[in-house]
């Protein structure tokens, strides 16, 4: 596991996790709620997803350009997906 592609991962996973929220306001888990799903999210789902679509290996270690762009690829979505997940949850056990 290479920490910068876990980094960048979570830090994307974070802005999609808000990004994600912020398109849907009913199934929100507040900033900080949003932030913390989405940078969990980005970051496992992000070395999951890598590896599985053919992303990861060497030629995604580092920081090249293709590192970057896949890191903020899978951890966005991962992250995203990750905070609507679980603010669809949170909304359906409140209501």
């Amino acid at each position: 596991m290479d920490l910068t592609q876990l980094l960048i991962q979570a830090a994307s996973g974070a802005i999609g996790g808000n990004a994600a929220a912020a398109a849907t306001k009913n199934d929100a888990l507040g900033t900080l709620g949003n932030t913390i799903a989405g940078a969990l999210g980005g970051g496992l789902g992000g070395q999951l997803l890598g590896p599985l679509l053919g992303l990861g290996g060497a030629a995604a270690s580092g920081l090249d350009i293709n590192a970057i762009i896949t890191g903020f690829a899978t951890g966005g979505v991962s992250g995203a997906l990750t905070a609507l997940v679980l603010g669809f949850i949170k909304a359906k056990l409140a209501g």
